[in-house]
């Protein structure tokens, strides 16, 4: 079980996405370490709802973070769109869609961006405090040699300059917290399922949601602005 020890107690730890298989996994490790006095999961269907495609909610679910009375140490956020029944991952330009291209930005790029203008605020200025959103590192642009799945990497090439900026200006006033987008690897869960290939390595939830948060327990705010992959490795933009 990760100790977490690096984060000051007591504190209060947020899961954005508590309802899918990696936000659950994460709600779960948290409570059980321990090591937060509250761990507070957010999702569509959760109470207080939280939509990243309604700026409102994302308003009223930061209001009830602050309403908690202990401020969030920690805020992870595992959401993220792929496809669905609508949208499949391209293949080609050919493929390209409009629609496709709007949803993914959307909910991969412009909902965290709404996260993180509403929660960074809440984060303690004193101590360690970690925001984290779920990347990928097919959204690093270095390090794409294949092509395809443009509205994915695009979106997650997106976020990850989003991140970037915030930890820049978070910087200014919280000097030891830390906003971070996070590569889990391949995780068994619907979002990766249809594209996990032979051979190829797929964890369950509860190992990558174990790994990533031994990793930001190692975090500090020299890592800020980073891609970090589960082993605690920089990807590059």
């Amino acid at each position: 079980m990760t100790e977490l020890s690096s984060f000051p107690s007591p504190a209060l730890a947020v899961v954005i996405g508590a309802s899918g298989g990696i936000g659950a996994a994460l709600f779960s490790a948290l409570r059980e370490s321990g090591r937060f006095s509250d761990v507070i999961g957010l999702s569509r269907r959760g109470d207080p709802p939280l939509d990243l495609l309604d700026e409102a909610s994302i308003r009223a679910a930061a209001d009830h973070i602050a309403d908690h009375g202990t401020p969030p140490r920690l805020i992870l956020d595992a959401t993220g769109f792929l496809h669905d029944e609508d949208h499949r991952p391209e293949k080609s330009w050919r493929e390209l869609d409009p629609d496709h291209l709007a949803r993914a930005f959307a909910l991969n790029a412009t909902g965290p961006a709404l996260l993180m203008k509403h929660l960074l605020p809440l984060l303690p200025r004193e101590g360690k405090a970690v925001f984290a959103t779920l990347s990928a590192r097919v959204g690093s642009i270095s390090d794409n040699r294949i092509g395809g799945w443009y509205a994915y990497r695009a979106s997650k090439a997106a976020l990850n300059q989003l991140v970037r900026c915030a930890a820049i200006e978070l910087r200014r006033t919280h000097r030891e917290a830390v906003c971070v987008a996070l590569h889990p690897g391949t995780v068994d869960t619907p979002l990766s399922a249809p594209f996990a290939k032979a051979g190829l390595d797929v964890r369950p939830p509860e190992v990558a949601a174990a790994d990533l948060l031994t990793m930001i327990d190692g975090l500090t705010a020299a890592r800020s602005g980073e891609l970090v992959d589960q082993k605690g490795e920089t990807v590059g933009f």
